[in-house]
């Protein structure tokens, strides 16, 4: 077990996350993990890495199963003790506009989403939460869709900006979306048509509700932020993005490396060019 500082994403292996990990080998003073579900593609994008003279370490890391999540964090916790930044870039868009998944009904979609996107998020975090050192840095990959102006239904977006919502309590509202979806009831009751949007809807007020959590924790000075990365030329988006991976790793990484002495943005919606937003509006 070392003292060396500790840096883990993610969906390392390519696009978004593949650029945060490239651009954290080249700024965090420390070791950088890029973790993938599948092995063999988490190892090419090493070997891709290294030729540019970067040197992450590799470890799988499927956030869909807790085996795979209570192996890494035990793996992690053996060989270093801790955890200073985490970044959690891993996510699915099921949405057939950018991704074709044959005839998958929309309820389907909509568990599946849920599940990535948000439901795997908690479970990663559960496991990696406990590992975090003083002043360690968290970064939610959200996006635009994650805005709470995405929900149709005033009552679920009181429901969602509850100031003392607790991640339980969140977890039943993603649940009831799910249900709503599964008894084709999810426009009737204000959810609208989009599951990706509410998974990231779901996963921004996941970052605040951590934040109050992380408020009252005796490590000091752990921040969690949620990032919109723009819209970024990645198979999520059908390779119709404008902004190049690089671009869309700046914000990401940018919160990672939020010095210690620095206590904002803290609990916050931050945007591609840096800016905090007030998500509830």
């Amino acid at each position: 077990m070392s003292n060396i500082k500790v840096a883990v994403v993610t969906g390392g292996n390519k696009g978004i996350g593949y650029a945060i990990v490239k651009e954290l080998c080249e700024k965090f003073r420390g070791i950088v993990y890029l973790t993938a579900r599948d092995s063999g593609r988490g190892l090419a994008a090493v070997a891709e890495l290294n030729k540019l003279g970067f040197k992450p370490e590799f470890h799988q890391l499927d956030i869909t199963d807790k085996k795979s999540i209570s192996t890494f964090a035990e793996h992690v916790k053996s060989k270093h003790g801790g955890i200073d930044v985490l970044v959690n870039n891993a996510a699915v868009a099921l949405e057939p506009t950018t991704y074709k998944i044959g005839e998958e009904s929309f309820s389907k979609r909509a568990e599946m989403t849920v599940a990535v996107n948000y439901f795997a998020q908690v479970d990663v975090c559960e496991a990696l939460f406990p590992l975090l050192r003083p002043h360690a840095r968290v970064v939610n990959l959200s996006s635009s869709c994650g805005l709470l102006c995405n929900i149709p239904s005033p009552e679920l977006r009181k429901r969602f900006k509850d100031p003392n919502l607790t991640i339980s309590q969140l977890n039943i509202l993603m649940k009831e979306f799910v249900q709503a979806a599964a008894e084709r009831k999810n426009e009737e009751v204000g959810w609208g048509t989009n599951a990706y949007n509410v998974s990231k809807v779901g996963l921004s007020a996941l970052t605040f509700a951590q934040q109050r959590q992380f408020d009252t924790d005796p490590r000091p000075g752990l921040i969690v932020n949620c990032v919109h990365p723009g819209y970024v030329n990645t198979d999520m988006t059908g390779y119709k993005g404008h902004r190049t991976i690089e671009q869309g790793a700046d914000a990401p990484v940018y919160l990672a490396l939020l010095p210690d002495t620095c206590d904002v943005p803290k609990g916050q919606f931050v945007t591609y060019n840096r800016d905090v937003v007030v998500w509830a509006t």
